[in-house]
């Protein structure tokens, strides 16, 4: 199965499967030095973790993260690390009434289609479970990050038609929230709405915000590595995400240009800009003002109201799904977000360093 790997530098590939008996991820490129342990890593699996709130699936999960390799006495070797999670609630008895028919919004057809077969276990690789390995692997890039200055930080900043108020951004709420939104006041008439929806055998989607402060402007490259580009398909490829904005988005295209164009100014003797509704990102490269991206997601398509389906012989049925399903995806998606983010950026300042020739002369001269 190709589309396993992910990176040019800064190199990832996750493996495993929903109901398998671990998942896990493989980092090649990650420098020596940096300090780590499986707590930095567990605070951001944690975050994605199933059974944390009501709003999320009931399977049990510890997701508690080893390292096999790429770190000695507490600091990372510059060889590849190697991070498993093992897999300790599966209940895969829940799907063997699908196995012979295709659940609607999911992957089943199209996997069956490619493949020929498929496991139909929770999804197998189509599974949200698969981005263990991302998160694990991009909380090490955001450690990384940090040490440059770099923070990234992904938030919900919708569900159905329940918006976070902005002006009362409150970070640490995010963290506290059910929700993850970063208003705790969005939270609760959001978590209504979820109710609501819940009562009706129904699920919910919404919009994930991810913002990335201190990155230099002269990030990513002008034609196929645009640092927006790079960053749109490592978002999208995450599952259930169905749009990506960076910046102003879709409403750039209602305006005038001299509405959208973003002033530029000094500020102590740097070049700034007076409005970013580019994002911090001009011609795929960063302009050093906070980049900004927007994820829109559907709602889970694991409901518990019967479906219109057909079997795998083509024959037109009727389906009940039953296993243990979030009413919404954003939540637990949101530190996927972040990461994805973050091992984007990592990638590109990296590949960066071989930009200009007089970096890599000062680098190495003596």
């Amino acid at each position: 199965m190709a589309g396993s790997t992910y990176g040019t530098i800064f190199k990832i590939t996750t493996w495993g499967e929903s109901h398998g008996k671990a998942i896990g991820v493989v980092i090649d490129g990650c420098p020596a030095g940096l300090p780590l342990n499986e707590a930095v890593i567990q605070r951001y699996l944690d975050r994605r973790r199933p059974g944390a709130s009501s709003i999320t699936t009931q399977r049990r999960e510890a997701d508690a993260v080893e390292i096999l390799s790429g770190v000695f006495d507490g600091r990372t070797t510059g060889t590849p690390i190697s991070l498993l999670v093992r897999n300790t609630s599966q209940i895969s008895k829940d799907y063997s009434e699908i196995a012979s028919c295709y659940r609607p919004g999911h992957a089943d057809y199209t996997f069956d289609a490619k493949y020929g077969f498929r496991d139909y276990r929770g999804g197998g690789r189509s599974s949200g479970r698969e981005t263990i390995g991302r998160v694990a692997a991009g909380a090490i890039a955001c450690k990384i990050l940090e040490q440059m200055g770099i923070f990234v930080c992904a938030y919900t900043r919708s569900i159905g038609p329940v918006e976070a108020d902005m002006s009362r951004f409150d970070r640490q709420a995010i963290l506290e929230t059910p929700t993850a939104m970063p208003d705790p006041q969005a939270d609760q008439a959001a978590l209504k709405h979820l109710e609501t929806a819940r009562q009706k055998q129904d699920s919910v989607g919404g919009c994930m915000e991810c913002i990335a402060e201190g990155l230099p402007a002269g990030i990513g490259d002008p034609v196929f590595e645009k640092l927006d580009a790079n960053l749109a398909k490592a978002i999208m490829s995450i599952g259930a995400v169905k749009a990506v904005e960076i910046g102003d988005g879709c409403q750039t295209a209602l305006r005038y240009g001299s509405e959208n164009n973003d002033a530029f100014r000094t500020e102590n003797g740097s070049v700034t800009k007076t409005t970013n509704h580019a994002g911090g990102i001009l011609g795929g490269i960063s302009d050093g003002s906070t980049v900004i991206i927007r994820a829109y997601v559907k709602p889970t398509p694991s409901i518990f109201r019967t479906q219109q389906t057909v079997s795998q012989s083509g024959e037109e049925i009727q389906i009940n799904i039953k296993g243990r399903h979030d009413p919404i995806i954003v939540p637990r998606a949101v530190v996927v977000m972040e990461c994805m983010t973050a091992l984007t950026i990592l990638d590109a300042l990296l590949v960066n360093m071989t930009a200009r020739l007089d970096s890599i002369v000062s680098f190495y001269r003596k």
